[in-house]
């Protein structure tokens, strides 16, 4: 479709600047412009002008497609190899238990910093934990002697694109427990503290799912690194993990293992807490309700 108007003439530079410029919607500036937003549709946006009527208007255009029933609730695919920022899960409605810290310095907490490894994106079609990892943080310090590291039997096969990101192989995973068993001994782990991940929702959707099964609830406070970074640094074009870590000045290693990307994680959220402070967020519950006025919180499709 094309988007013309009467008026005053707009010269090239002007319409580039409406395209590429960051979008402010209700007041409130957005990390995306206009181009982000339509080719992370599938489409293309330009400007164009008419040789005989000298006409000028945006042409836009975009995929059609029959939308499929019962979507879930999601936001904008993720690069290739990189976890969907999603999920039917709402960090910030996850438990009223969570709230008892909520007035509790963010330097004075103690957290568990995890992350998992899973068979896919998918975890309502099927798709399993088959690594999950996690380290501490008590009085500012991040204690890697502290970790919890455990391959998990997913009980189905593992298709050749996870392999391909996180190096697990079928073979590593043979003679592991299931999750029914290492559930238990990763909630024990994280007793009294707060919850970190980096895109926590992907990970606790994966927790969730497993709450039947094993009887376990995850009612910790948490904490989400990806809506933290947006908090710091809201006109940044990405949030992905080794992006906040090279702005923050911390190494990235064992990208794509649970442990390392936990560890990496923990690192980066220590970075944060200064950063955090200069602006006024000293508490759990600013922190938390800080992180749900992001515009990455508020993204629904």
């Amino acid at each position: 479709f094309d988007l013309s108007w009467l008026g005053t003439f707009m010269n090239n530079e002007t319409a580039m600047s409406w395209l590429q410029d960051p979008m402010t919607t209700g007041g409130e500036a957005s990390p995306l412009s206009v181009t982000d937003v339509i080719e992370r549709c599938n489409g293309d946006i330009w400007f164009q002008r008419e040789r005989v009527s000298h006409r000028a208007f945006f042409r836009t255009m975009l995929p059609v497609a029959e939308a499929p029933k019962d979507l879930p609730r999601a936001i904008v695919a993720a690069p290739e190899g990189e976890r969907p920022e999603f999920y039917d899960f709402d960090i910030f409605l996850w438990s009223a238990v969570s709230h008892e810290l909520d007035d509790r310095l963010l330097t004075e907490l103690s957290y568990t910093i995890f992350d998992t490894e899973t068979t896919g994106l998918q975890p309502s079609e099927g798709d399993e934990i088959i690594q999950i990892g996690a380290t501490r943080i008590v009085n500012r310090r991040l204690l890697r002697q502290e970790c919890f590291d455990q391959l998990v039997d997913p009980r189905r096969s593992l298709s050749p694109q996870s392999v391909a990101i996180h190096g697990i192989t079928p073979e590593l995973l043979v003679g592991q427990p299931y999750i029914d068993a290492v559930l238990p001994k990763f909630h024990a782990f994280c007793a009294d503290t707060v919850l970190v991940g980096h895109n926590a929702a992907f990970d606790m959707r994966f927790l969730q799912m497993k709450e039947k099964q094993t009887g376990l609830r995850f009612e910790q406070a948490l904490l989400d690194t990806l809506l933290l970074s947006a908090v710091l640094h809201p006109n940044q074009t990405t949030h992905r993990l080794e992006a906040i870590a090279e702005r923050l000045g911390v190494s990235v290693f064992g990208r794509h293992t649970a442990l390392g990307d936990a560890i990496v994680t923990g690192e980066v959220f220590l970075k944060m807490l200064p950063l955090l402070a200069e602006m006024g967020i000293k508490t759990l519950r600013q922190a938390r309700e800080a992180s749900q006025r992001t515009y990455h919180a508020r993204l629904k499709y």
